[in-house]
């Protein structure tokens, strides 16, 4: 567990953050110019915005949670639980997943992470065309799975080694940048007497390191020419990526890619960007290989017992697409986004205007029905020995799911974390402990949903607080604060840097 210190549960009041007040006042604006234009977004994109503007308020529908004991009383919003933008939804995310992957994956295993990087216009392309991202994936985990497994001394009918993959769609200026974040096991897996064994093996040098990139980047050439969407000739390569247009999040998506700006007077020129740190020189590491747009980086290591950094780096590879912590406004209205680590060139802030920003956000929203985590090698979901070397016996012939049904080639599936669980992974608060007397007594009696039963408790709630506003007014000043506050269902949720 990486919190130490307990803390009181308080409502998350999205209403009151910078990223809400933005999206709720520009993106009708941004709506009525691609109108005016003759287009307008696709639906998972509407939806996306519509549902982060749901997330957090009370008026669309909230939990009514009860302590039996005290008969103390708090109301529970619901959220949106997409995958854009929502800093709350994601953090919830990222608890869970680093929670699965430290307890029921990756546990007792030394673990390396895998950094690809792909040139800009390859960005735009899986962007545009993600259904190919499974046969790009594929090519990048079987050369480096064979990789490690040739220098552990092994044929690759021999060992196998096992991986779990994020599809990272961001970077660090809110550009669209497809990038993938891969956990590789140190070491391989091995058949003896019919019991899976582990050895490990040494982290690559510079060497290994170049001719992984170099492989990859041929292959993966190789294979979207022969799907059409490559196109050579003598002197160059280019993209075959037709332009409709009827298309609104194209433009939008080559904008963000190219760090230009997408809306506005300024369309097409380059994002205004802040330079306050001195340039650095270009260095190259041991674990690190470029070429030809493609970078690969391997630096990251967390061994078998070091638990905390095996998870704060699954939080980092699963953290959310934004950070509200480095959003804030200038004086002129701009929008102002420091990035996570300054740039070589000493940049550490860019510049958008709020219809830009929109327009930035729009493009980071991944299709429906996309995976964006996936398994591979022993890790996979129909592998063999998935259940063996998992901590969580997940996958089949599980002695778990022998224990329950008597058809054990069925998967076993553990339940995943439940929102309590989530609030107590990542901020260290208990919600089935009541705040008023203390005990584990908290129940949810019931799910408001109607919006005129909702307007009637809110109202009445409303009501409550004015009064007993107006009361304090008319007592003498106290010598010391109140020991609670007297607002419990409308306090602001503690800051936590989420790691985006």
């Amino acid at each position: 567990m990486l919190v130490t210190h307990s803390h009181t549960y308080k409502r998350h009041r999205p209403e009151q953050t910078l990223l809400y007040q933005l999206v709720e006042r520009h993106y009708p604006e941004f709506q009525k110019q691609l109108s005016q234009k003759g287009k307008s977004l696709p639906l998972h994109v509407v939806k996306e915005f519509e549902e982060f503007l749901r997330c957090g308020r009370l008026e669309h529908g909230f939990l009514r949670v009860v302590c039996d004991d005290c008969k103390h009383e708090k109301l529970l919003a619901f959220s949106c639980k997409r995958r854009g933008f929502c800093p709350s939804c994601g953090a919830r995310r990222m608890a869970e997943s680093a929670k699965l992957l430290v307890e029921d994956v990756l546990h007792g295993y030394p673990v390396r992470q895998w950094v690809l990087s792909l040139p800009i216009p390859l960005r735009l392309l899986l962007a545009r065309y993600p259904k190919h991202l499974s046969k790009i994936m594929q090519i990048i985990h079987r050369a480096i799975s064979c990789d490690i497994v040739h220098r552990a001394g092994y044929l690759k009918k021999q060992a196998n080694t096992g991986a779990v993959t994020y599809i990272q769609r961001f970077g660090s200026a809110l550009n669209l940048n497809i990038h993938f974040h891969m956990l590789f096991l140190e070491g391989v897996i091995t058949q003896e007497c019919g019991q899976s064994k582990f050895k490990c093996v040494k982290a690559p040098n510079h060497n290994d390191m170049e001719t992984l990139v170099n492989v990859i980047s041929h292959r993966i050439a190789t294979y979207l020419e022969k799907a059409g969407l490559v196109q050579r000739d003598m002197d160059n390569t280019f993209l075959d990526l037709p332009m409709d247009d009827e298309d609104s999040l194209l433009p939008l998506q080559a904008a963000s890619v190219n760090y230009r700006i997408a809306v506005g007077p300024d369309t097409g020129k380059k994002v205004f960007a802040l330079q306050t740190l001195p340039a650095k020189d270009e260095q190259h590491y041991g674990q690190l290989a470029q070429i030809n747009g493609f970078s690969l980086h391997a630096g990251v290591f967390a061994d078998s017992h070091q638990t905390d950094k095996l998870e704060r780096l699954c939080r980092y590879i699963s953290r959310p697409a934004l950070s509200e912590q480095r959003l804030s406004l200038t004086d002129s209205g701009k929008v102002r986004y420091q990035l996570k680590t300054p740039y070589q060139d000493g940049t550490t802030h860019v510049f958008f205007t709020p219809l830009d920003f929109i327009g930035k956000l729009a493009a980071l929203v991944p299709v429906p029905r996309l995976n964006l985590t996936r398994f591979y090698g022993v890790f996979a979901p129909n592998a063999k020995v998935r259940a063996e070397v998992t901590a969580s016996q997940r996958g089949k012939n599980s002695p778990r799911l022998a224990e329950h049904l008597k058809d054990s080639d069925k998967p076993y599936h553990a339940r995943s974390m439940s929102w309590a669980q989530r609030l107590k992974r990542v901020f260290n608060i208990d919600i089935t402990v009541c705040e008023a007397c203390e005990k584990t007594n908290v129940k949810i009696i019931t799910c408001i949903t109607d919006p005129a039963v909702i307007h009637k408790i809110l109202a009445h709630l409303d009501k409550q607080t004015l009064l007993e506003a107006k009361n304090d007014s008319l007592m003498p000043p106290l010598r010391a604060p109140p020991a609670t506050a007297s607002f419990s269902d409308y306090i602001i949720q503690r800051d936590f840097d989420f790691g985006a």
